[in-house]
């Protein structure tokens, strides 16, 4: 079987958005609604990764069935933290791994994007998801047609 050796460093999101460990859960929700992402990497001052939340996470977390009008409503009065559920040591890739070793991550892990962190400082640079996973196949296929 042929592996694919096309780096994460061109195919990933660079500098994605991120929030801190201590914001409060219902900044997280609304950059997430704002900039129409669902997920978003924790970091330190220093950009160093500790975790990941998701819109799912947040969902999951709030004690009531909510409907975004309830949602934006209730969120603020919770005043829980990032930090309180949040995914800690999240699985991550290096911006030199290859797609298909992030494709192999989400698979079985079954998670649909991956901090992208350099191995020598653990630093955010980026983020790859399903989506652009699924752009660059669209890409190939293209490229394919055009040959």
């Amino acid at each position: 079987m042929k592996r694919h050796k096309i780096n994460i460093r061109d195919w990933m999101t660079p500098a994605p958005y991120t929030i801190r460990p201590g914001a409060l859960l219902n900044d997280a929700y609304i950059l997430m609604k704002e900039q129409e992402i669902h997920r978003l990497p924790v970091v330190t001052d220093r950009n160093e990764l500790v975790g990941i939340i998701t819109f799912s996470d947040i969902l999951q977390h709030i004690p009531f069935y909510p409907d975004d009008a309830t949602l934006e409503l209730e969120l603020p009065l919770l005043r829980r933290s990032v930090h309180e559920i949040m995914t800690w040591d999240p699985i991550t890739v290096s911006p030199d791994d290859t797609i298909q070793v992030a494709a192999e991550r989400m698979l079985e892990y079954e998670i649909s994007g991956l901090p992208v962190v350099r191995e020598e400082d653990g630093r955010l640079v980026g983020i790859i998801t399903e989506s652009d996973i699924f752009r660059l196949v669209v890409q190939s296929w293209a490229d394919e047609e055009d040959v």
